[in-house]
């Protein structure tokens, strides 16, 4: 059973950030997923484990507590950040991001029922080429919702899936749903709130264990 399941669980691998090849990543979902605090916990890692040149830019203008809740983060890590609510200001943002090694984009939750606002969100990215899209989901949604959310969003150009709130999760068979039912590979597991720790690359092997009870959380 082990190897079935591990043979079935795909995963792209982190996100790689080099010295002078700029790399432009966009966190994509629904609300409620942790979208905000994921992009931070990355971009603490990449700032303070790896150094890297870095800037944020967030497009959640619906939700203004979450733009201050990036901001805060921005400032304790002391990354740049810029608002932006255009494709015309988002253009100008990464133009004025070019010295940058990596560059997160953050944008506001959508619900995957609303086609008028996934279109916004196609139009705000379309002027700049997104290297990596990241879709964001919670593992305590049941399947139905994620396939739904995962067909709807494909249409701005999915390249991987982020699974959070395994820590909340009564079970992790959404692991095996996204990858094995939905053709997504998996890139990062977040098991937690803290930041920048509770977030780890995803590993077909170490996905299989905590599906099968046979790892916790923590270890």
């Amino acid at each position: 059973m082990f190897a079935m399941i591990e043979s079935s669980i795909q995963c792209r691998g982190p996100i790689e950030a080099k010295p002078g090849q700029q790399k432009i990543v966009a966190m994509v979902g629904p609300t409620g997923v942790g979208k905000t605090t994921t992009i931070a916990k990355l971009a603490a890692n990449f700032r303070l484990r790896d150094n890297v040149r870095m800037g944020l830019i967030t497009v959640d203008t619906y939700r203004i507590a979450a733009v201050d809740q990036l901001r805060t983060y921005a400032e304790i890590i002391d990354l740049p950040m810029k608002v932006v609510s255009t494709a015309v200001e988002m253009k100008q943002a990464v133009a004025e991001f070019a010295g940058m090694d990596l560059i997160l984009i953050d944008t506001a939750g959508r619900s995957p029922r609303d086609e008028v606002k996934l279109q916004e969100l196609k139009a705000v990215l379309g002027d700049i080429v997104v290297d990596d899209v990241h879709l964001v989901l919670s593992a305590t949604t049941g399947y139905r919702h994620l396939r739904t959310t995962a067909e709807q969003f494909k249409s701005v150009g999915l390249t991987s899936v982020i699974l959070t709130k395994l820590d909340e999760a009564p079970s992790l068979g959404a692991i095996l749903n996204i990858t094995s039912k939905l053709g997504l590979p998996l890139s990062y597991l977040t098991t937690g709130q803290n930041v920048p720790k509770d977030i780890e690359p995803a590993q077909p092997t170490r996905a299989t264990r905590l599906i099968l009870g046979q790892e916790d959380l923590s270890s």
